[in-house]
């Protein structure tokens, strides 16, 4: 597990709108709902599943897509930003695929991101 541990890490910088050719990965009866941006690219919930789009390379046209159905988590945690060291809020995913960490940079809705969790699971 230790290899794709660091593979199951990333982070969210931003929230922004949701990127069009999105719908080229969506199948019959599943909508975008939010997008978030990471380092390079960019984070996509739909109402059945999280995309993470992973852009590699120098010039980031190889990429590699990332898709876990919320029928997969088991348990997840969010927890705040806490004071002027620690500006980070953090997600954490237990799934079938194993434990996923996503930081939250300053600027994202942490009880939002986590909203979007709970409607997409329970």
């Amino acid at each position: 597990m230790v290899a794709t541990q660091a593979i199951l890490a990333w982070t969210f910088i931003s929230e922004c709108p949701i990127p069009n050719d999105v719908n080229e990965l969506l199948v019959e009866g599943e909508k975008a709902v939010a997008a978030y941006k990471t380092v390079r690219d960019s984070a996509i919930f739909t109402n059945k599943r999280l995309i993470v789009r992973d852009a590699q390379g120098l010039t980031g046209k190889k990429v590699e897509i990332y898709s876990l159905p919320y029928s997969s988590i088991n348990m997840w945690s969010t927890e705040n930003a806490g004071s002027l060291f620690d500006v980070n809020a953090e997600v954490e995913l237990w799934t079938r695929a194993g434990h996923i960490k996503v930081n939250l940079k300053k600027g994202v809705d942490i009880r939002k991101f986590d909203k979007l969790i709970a409607e997409a699971i329970l």
